[in-house]
């Protein structure tokens, strides 16, 4: 019943403050306008990452009880993702593009506070021997602080279709919801549903065809805070197996950004250079419409994090 509420109400945050706050964001012209890449015809507000904010961080405070400094770093360090990423929605409203150091070097400072605070990857349990093997401190910080940047990035970089990011991120809140309950993690099950409710609230407004877009404040706030729910959720069980689900989870994002960054590396561009490199649009250029690339995408999605929790059941 706890779960059930605290989705409610993060889902209720959402779904209610949205049509102010897109009010707001038409009245000051914060909105996206279409372009070569952006094919939506008309502009559109980009303030969903506000709303994704609010509806997750009232109900975390609310309901999740746990260590109150570390909740206090977590949402500092979320605050600075959420406002780069209002910074570089503003220039986008302008038809102009952000700096990306600016960005780097926030979004690698949030990752720094994350892991000062002691959401860290530790290391992983010998599956031969049962002995846990902890990592030195150096690699505990590189692994940390590469996996919360590497999660940031793909689900921003995921965002280039009305309801894509939202339901890759949905989909995942889900899928670490349902094994922190395996693996009776109260804290991260609760931070999981929460961020889900937040996330369901937006996607009501961001469905084909959307309403109003996360922008990159809400895309890497998603990214952020589903990789410190990893973080404190199934990579703190540190077996072998639990370590493949936030990996699984994640997996369409991951591996297809992956890809993206090789052709772009490969065709001597930029990796930071904004194409239509990522699945979605390589799809679309195949015939597919809107909500057949979402929906073969979101299918491809829930078929990676099935797999995950049931290498997780059979191993238990």
């Amino acid at each position: 019943m706890q779960y059930l509420i605290a989705m409610i109400v993060s889902l209720l945050v959402s779904l209610i403050s949205m049509p102010f706050i897109m009010k707001l964001a038409i009245k000051i012209g914060f909105t996206d306008k279409p372009n070569k890449r952006k094919k939506h015809k008309a502009p559109t507000p980009l303030c969903g990452g506000i709303v994704l904010y609010l509806g997750f961080f009232i109900a975390y405070f609310l309901f999740v009880k746990d260590d109150m400094k570390q909740q206090i770093i977590v949402f500092i360090a979320a605050t600075l993702i959420v406002l780069i990423g209002l910074i570089d929605d503003y220039y986008k409203t302008k038809s102009k593009e952000f700096p990306i150091f600016p960005r780097l070097i926030v979004q690698l400072l949030a990752a720094i506070l994350v892991f000062n605070a002691g959401i860290v990857f530790r290391g992983f349990t010998n599956p031969f021997s049962g002995e846990f093997i902890e990592l030195s401190r150096t690699i505990q910080f590189l692994l940390t602080i590469t996996w919360i940047f590497g999660v940031t990035t793909v689900i921003n970089w995921s965002d280039g279709m009305d309801g894509l990011a939202g339901g890759i991120s949905l989909i995942s809140a889900l899928t670490f919801f349902v094994a922190a309950i395996i693996l009776s993690q109260e804290s991260s099950a609760l931070v999981s549903i929460i961020l889900a409710g937040a996330i369901l609230g937006f996607l009501y407004y961001n469905k084909y065809p959307a309403k109003v877009f996360m922008g990159d404040s809400g895309a890497n706030l998603l990214g952020f805070i589903l990789s410190i729910t990893a973080l404190d959720g199934a990579f703190k069980q540190a077996t072998v197996l639990s370590i493949f689900i936030p990996i699984l989870a994640l997996a369409v994002p991951i591996f297809d950004n992956l890809f993206v960054i090789f052709k772009r590396f490969s065709e001597g561009k930029p990796v930071y250079q904004a194409d239509r490199s990522q699945i979605h649009f390589r799809l679309e250029e195949k015939g597919f419409s809107t909500k057949q690339v979402v929906t073969y995408i979101m299918l491809l999605s829930l078929t990676f994090s099935l797999i995950s929790i049931g290498i997780l059941l059979i191993k238990r």
